[in-house]
């Protein structure tokens, strides 16, 4: 396994990060474990959920697992997206960050959470009072470290600008999806992150799983697959299969799989201090495990750059806001 700074602090991560939507959901909790294992055991250390994965399953399923490994595991979690439909039960307000922490350290049977981020912009509350916010949790020992997620560049600039005039904790990440098939993190946002030092988490490196191969123009969509429960959209988009099936020309070129060198191209890129990805299965993360020892020369990564260079200037692939 490979490890990187966490933005510009000097704490090391994985730079194959455990994505964990699936777990306690479409993963049963038994699973769920084996793979926290595997990954554990394989040098993965990030480990990335949030409050509204599978309703609080994701948290409380690696809760269940995770005492025995706390020290050995970068823990990351979030907030702020809607838990329920009361006022309070939305955005980076204190009142709402207080008690969503407090019920994720619950969840995860832990003291202390080692990245919690802000899951996205907040237009409806003052920076002020989130950035203080989290800056309270730092002090009181219940965080380590603040990220944001989602943020825009000028969003993330705001803040970072708002941190240094309150003296608080800046946000030291910003996890956005970032892939072969969105690349608009490239516009802006790469750029500000590596001037300011705050590290990009890549969640969706495979394109909720389009960047998997798993999917072909003209074929059914594989059982249980995510394109075989949601008819049309991006599951048959020709521009996107298209690109799928020029990163498996590559792949196969070097005697991999498509998803290893999507993954292995973000990992090229040194702003990017780990890349999320997920896994139901076990043998989903063997597979992803390993692109960490994946080398790009020259001409992949150009044909690579070449296939995926309109998805600079599409919209984000995905992009979670609050109203």
């Amino acid at each position: 396994m490979r490890y990187r700074q966490l933005g510009r602090t000097g704490f090391q991560v994985s730079a194959l990060g455990l994505g964990t939507n699936s777990l306690g959901s479409r993963a049963s909790e038994a699973e769920s474990h084996r793979i926290l294992n595997r990954a554990l055991e394989a040098g993965i250390t990030l480990i990335d959920t949030a409050n509204t994965y599978g309703h609080g399953t994701s948290e409380t399923v690696i809760g269940q697992w995770l005492a025995p490994h706390r020290q050995e595991v970068a823990l990351a979690t979030k907030a702020v997206l809607p838990v329920g439909s009361g006022p309070n039960d939305r955005g980076a307000s204190r009142y709402h960050l207080v008690r969503e922490l407090e019920g994720s350290l619950r969840r995860l049977r832990t003291d202390y959470i080692d990245l919690y981020q802000v899951h996205t912009f907040d237009p409806k509350t003052p920076l002020e009072e989130t950035l203080q916010t989290l800056d309270e949790f730092v002090r009181a020992g219940k965080v380590r470290y603040v990220g944001a997620s989602n943020y825009r560049a000028w969003e993330l600039m705001k803040a970072l600008s708002v941190s240094e005039r309150l003296h608080v904790v800046p946000f030291v990440t910003n996890q956005v999806s970032y892939s072969l098939a969105d690349r608009t993190p490239e516009r802006e946002l790469n750029a500000l992150a590596r001037d300011q030092g705050v590290g990009i988490i890549a969640y969706y490196p495979l394109a909720s799983g389009i960047l998997t191969g798993k999917y072909r123009a003209g074929q059914a969509a594989p059982p249980e697959s995510r394109g075989a429960t949601r008819s049309g959209g991006r599951y048959q988009d020709v521009g996107l299969l298209a690109l799928a099936d020029a990163v498996r020309t590559v792949a196969e070129d070097l005697g991999a799989t498509t998803p290893q060198v999507s993954l292995a191209w973000l990992m090229t890129n040194s702003v990017v201090c780990s890349a999320i990805a997920g896994a139901r299965t076990v043998e989903q993360l063997e597979e992803n495990l390993k692109s960490v020892d994946i080398t790009l020369g020259e001409e992949a990564l150009s044909a690579l750059d070449g296939a995926s260079a309109p998805y600079k200037a599409r919209e984000p692939f995905s992009e979670a806001r609050l109203d």
